[in-house]
């Protein structure tokens, strides 16, 4: 789950810094473009400014020497739609100025208004003004202003530039931001992978370590039930060769005396003997059965078998056992059952062995879909980095073979509480 979180968050985050920089270049290269059409368009009005400028000063040089009414008046009216043309260009080009630009285009501006307003009188000369006048107001007035303008004009063009320059720096610092970007993504990406490749290493050797110390405990506890169960053999062996052979043994000799009985009392005799025999041997068999396997687990329910394990413990131990399950218990599956009373035996015989404990709690408790049990003592307890013995590694493959969970909650002085869920289908 770590590798698995770190590995999504590592591509997570280049997946977004690359839809980062993608974002970050399409905005570097659309400013770009705007800055030059922007600079472009503002060249284009301020060249036709200027020769707007130049031709109304032609215009004006020929109606100040057209002798001709009507040829007059047909140049002030090109006269008058170069001034709304070049009012037009004027309110386009204002709207797009910089704050360095303000001054040297209202300068231009106001020049450009005097120059029209001074052209406005000279629509009001008679034809004898015109020919004393216009070649004064020519030299003296209009090509001056229209040098100055010009000049303005000029000026405004390199503000322009400058703020091309200025654009052009902004895009450069732009790019070597997404340069940095794009290293320190790198950076980091590599740090990341070489942080997860660590992590992935140290947690593989510590899974492999726990691998082998699991594939160890497996082979203990292998070896440790081909232990029990010669064990087991061994002590049904000498419990029927012991007990039951002998017991068997002693009626067959009891039979063979009755034979020779010579009074009816001394057949009663040998038949209360051999009686008492056959009790004892049954005994001792029903016992070695329940040993192995208790019948009243598939006869009577696991309930009635928890109670009479719980009995027949304290009777041998002393330990004051407490039994809480509800009758629905009873009827799990035959594997749940097995894994229940098996581990209850376990966990009973660990605490009347090694706990010191006087009173134990085994609660069974079953939902819808699972069934939780419990044995709790009030024990030494112990400390579970330093004990972890065979039979709890053996209560715990239990619990998983079945799918279930299994957790031990102990520590010294405080007793021991083994805790499990199964699932039910």
């Amino acid at each position: 789950m770590v590798l698995l979180a770190g590995f999504g968050g590592l591509l997570a985050f280049i997946l977004a810094t690359a839809i980062g920089t993608l974002f970050m270049l399409d905005r570097v290269r659309t400013d770009d473009k705007r800055m030059r059409q922007a600079f472009i368009e503002r060249l284009a009005e301020l060249e036709q400014i200027r020769s707007q400028i130049y031709l109304s000063g032609t215009y004006v040089r020929d109606f100040l020497l057209s002798p001709d009414p009507v040829g007059a008046e047909e140049q002030r009216a090109r006269l008058t739609g170069i001034e709304l043309e070049t009012k037009a260009v004027l309110d386009r080009y204002a709207r797009s100025l910089d704050a360095g630009e303000q001054d040297a285009f209202a300068a231009l501006r106001g020049e450009i208004d005097a120059y029209w307003q001074v052209l406005q009188t000279t629509f009001d000369w008679t034809q004898a003004e015109r020919d004393e006048l216009r070649y004064s107001f020519f030299y003296e007035q209009l090509v001056p202003r229209r040098t100055t303008m010009l000049q303005i004009a000029d000026q405004i063009g390199s503000i322009n530039q400058r703020g091309l320059a200025n654009a052009e720096d902004r895009f450069a610092q732009s790019a070597l931001n997404l340069r940095w970007s794009l290293i320190a993504t790198f950076a980091f990406t590599m740090l990341g992978g070489v942080a997860l490749a660590l992590m992935t290493g140290t947690l593989t050797i510590r899974l492999e370590r726990e691998l082998e110390k699991r594939g160890q405990d497996l082979q203990e506890l292998s070896a440790r039930l081909v232990r029990i169960q010669e064990e087991e053999r061994r002590m049904l062996a000498r419990e029927l060769h012991d007990e039951v052979g002998q017991s068997l043994s002693a009626i067959l000799m009891e039979a063979g005396n009755a034979e020779f009985a010579e009074t009816q009392t001394e057949l009663r005799e040998q038949a209360r003997s051999i009686g008492t025999l056959a009790g004892k041997t049954l005994n001792v068999v029903r016992d070695l059965a329940l040993l192995l396997r208790p019948s009243m687990l598939d006869d009577f329910g696991l309930v009635p078998a928890l109670n009479w394990q719980a009995r027949e413990m304290g009777k041998r131990t002393g330990l004051a056992i407490r039994v809480t399950a509800g009758e629905d218990c009873d009827d799990l599956p035959d594997d749940h059952k097995t894994c229940i009373y098996r581990l209850v035996q376990e966990a009973l015989n660990n605490a009347a062995r090694h706990a010191r404990a006087r009173t134990l709690q085994v609660a069974v408790r079953r939902e819808p879909d699972r069934v939780h049990f419990s044995v709790q003592d009030d024990g030494v307890g112990f400390d579970m980095r330093a004990v972890h013995g065979l039979g709890m590694l053996g209560m715990e493959e239990r619990v998983r073979r079945l799918g279930g969970k299994f957790r031990i909650e102990t520590s010294p002085g405080r007793g021991t509480m083994i805790v499990a869920e199964l699932p039910l289908a």
